[in-house]
């Protein structure tokens, strides 16, 4: 506490330092901030403490290297002070490792130095210190340091919070692979369209009218909306993006390095949302949700598309050409409950399905025959 003019003094290794000047300096409540005092020299820790203590953080400590990384797994603190020179493992380590680590990068670390030793100050500065604080100490000087040290760390909480907060709502009106394009490539994302080898699938709901009659008011809406959530997640764990839902259906594209590894998810997929369309017994099939799907691989155009209106802007992730076309009409071309698949995409399949050749057919607004594949199923286990 400071009395009117009265000096206190605290005896360090050195000589002395004054923990209160007599120029008016205010002590300032602490944030309850919890500190890690890394030395091994009990004296200069003594005082850390008891200066931290009056200041009103929470001071831990830590007699050498080890010691310290160690106590910052159990729990980390807001702040550091580090010496260099410690048994164990010196503080020039300890600072290395620390910010090395995602975990712990952004805990400030000031290097406690002896006076004059700038060798040190620059192997602090390669190490990856935010400060310096020279032996022996000035008590102004040490409380300007921490509170410097965790007002900087405030404001990079915040920003990361605010950060944070945008990605979330980014993450809602934006599709996955437009934010993987992003995040790969934070300064110039990659959002033009490219032509990239694909499995595009599209599904159509049918059934509307025979619901109806048979569905209290409200109710259809809330199977079909249920039916229509189950199919994102199952098309989301499988790394594909909805490109667009429009009336009843929708547009998904897989993508994958492995030309045969993106069909067969697309196929899987396709096959788990027929499932979730269908009853187990038969007697309840009449009248229920059908679902009419085609899908097919190869070349097409991908990439992303932002629509600006009024009220904001919109991303769509999207896919173009022959290859997304042929696959539309398959689906139309669908019976209740078939997967319609391409020459292209069967294929790729290999032996692991039962597989029905259909033969071609001329499909609308396309100018030449398309070979079709009925996509029964898993072959059963033997």
């Amino acid at each position: 506490m400071v009395t009117g003019s009265t000096t206190y003094h605290h005896h360090v290794s050195g000589p002395t330092s004054t923990l209160w000047d007599s120029g008016g300096g205010v002590q300032m409540p602490g944030e309850d901030a919890l500190i890690l005092v890394v030395d091994d020299e009990p004296a200069n820790v003594e005082y850390l403490v008891e200066t931290l203590e009056e200041l009103g953080y929470r001071p831990a400590t830590a007699l050498n290297g080890q010691e310290a990384l160690d106590q910052v797994r159990a729990a980390a603190p807001d702040l550091i002070l580090l010496d260099v020179v410690m048994p164990v493992m010196d503080g020039l380590t300890v600072c290395r490792t620390l910010k090395g680590s995602d975990d712990t990068r952004l805990i400030p670390i000031v290097i406690m130095s002896a006076l004059g030793a700038t060798d040190d100050r620059i192997r602090g500065i390669e190490a990856g210190a935010d400060d310096f604080l020279t032996k022996p100490f000035d008590s102004r000087e040490l409380v300007a340091r921490i509170r410097t040290a965790l007002a900087l760390r405030r404001s990079v909480e915040r920003k990361l919070g605010e950060i944070r907060r945008i990605s979330d709502h980014f993450a809602k009106f934006v599709p996955a692979s437009v934010r993987r394009l992003v995040t790969a490539h934070p300064d110039a994302p990659e959002l033009a369209k490219r032509a990239q080898d694909v499995t595009v699938l599209f599904l159509d709901l049918s059934g509307y009218t025979r619901l109806s009659e048979r569905l209290p008011p409200g109710l259809v809406d809330e199977l079909v909306e249920s039916y229509f959530s189950a199919c994102l997640d199952r098309i989301r764990d499988a790394g594909g993006d909805i490109n667009e839902t429009s009336g009843d259906g929708f547009m998904a594209i897989f993508e994958d390095a492995d030309r045969q590894a993106h069909a067969v998810r697309g196929v899987e997929t396709a096959l788990a949302l027929r499932d979730l369309a269908t009853p187990r017994r038969r007697e309840d099939r009449k009248g229920v949700l059908a679902v009419h799907m085609g899908i097919n691989s190869g070349m097409a155009q991908v990439g992303s598309t932002r629509f600006e209106g009024a009220r904001g802007s919109r991303w769509t992730f999207t896919a173009t050409g022959p290859v997304t076309n042929v696959a539309a009409r398959l689906a139309g071309s669908a019976q209740e409950g078939e997967l319609i698949g391409s020459a292209a995409t069967v294929a790729r399949l290999g032996d692991g399905y039962r597989i029905e050749r259909l033969g071609p057919a001329r499909l609308k607004n396309l100018s030449d025959p398309v070979e079709r594949y009925r996509i029964v199923g898993r072959h059963e286990a033997s």
